[in-house]
């Protein structure tokens, strides 16, 4: 087996400009690890910024989606783009976010049956079809959302969230990107 986290050459942190390394050692700091993927986009510094800076537009923000359910959109079509390090890095996410050590196994291999809300399972179904058929998206949609209390803003940051990963599941998955294997024991129980 490689061991490489990537088949491009990886980033040392210490050599990253100065704000791209305070804000990995902040995640190394709550972490207790540098997550692989800052060290294999960290190849390419600018890009890994506008990475960096456009996640945290979407993931750190007040919204009518909890930190939990962003995961989930995380997981869920992560898990239909089958990348494997989004899986294990936002599934150990999600199980923090939620509390719950089972939940990001049930939304990552079958959403429909997880042990989640209906409103829950049409965000994600609104996300995956926002991931492989986005053209087909129609007021219906809306209306659905709507009826599950989702504003046209959680709407929009569904399908952003969706496409954002979109993009990450397909620089990872070409770049051979592996998980940290902390990730895949983080959160699997709790008392």
């Amino acid at each position: 087996m490689n061991n490489a986290i990537s088949r491009y050459p990886t980033a040392d942190v210490m050599q990253l400009p100065e704000d791209l390394r305070d804000r990995i050692l902040v995640v190394q700091e709550k972490a207790g690890f540098v997550p692989n993927v800052f060290l294999a986009l960290g190849h390419r510094p600018l890009e890994l910024r506008a990475f960096m800076d456009y996640h945290d537009a979407l993931m750190e923000k007040d919204s009518g989606l909890s930190q939990a359910e962003r995961e989930m959109i995380i997981v869920a079509t992560s898990n239909s783009n089958e990348c494997l390090y989004c899986v294990v890095a936002h599934g150990a996410i999600l199980r923090i976010r939620a509390k719950n050590g089972v939940l990001a196994d049930q939304v990552a291999v079958n959403y429909r049956k997880a042990d989640i809300s209906e409103r829950q399972k049409a965000m994600l179904e609104f996300a995956m079809k926002t991931a492989h058929a986005a053209q087909t998206t129609s007021e219906q949609d809306f209306v659905h959302l709507h009826e599950h209390g989702f504003s046209d803003e959680d709407i929009w940051d569904i399908a952003a969230i969706t496409a954002f990963f979109g993009l990450s599941n397909r620089m990872v998955n070409f770049a051979s990107i592996q998980p940290n294997v902390e990730f895949y024991n983080m959160a699997r129980s709790w008392d």
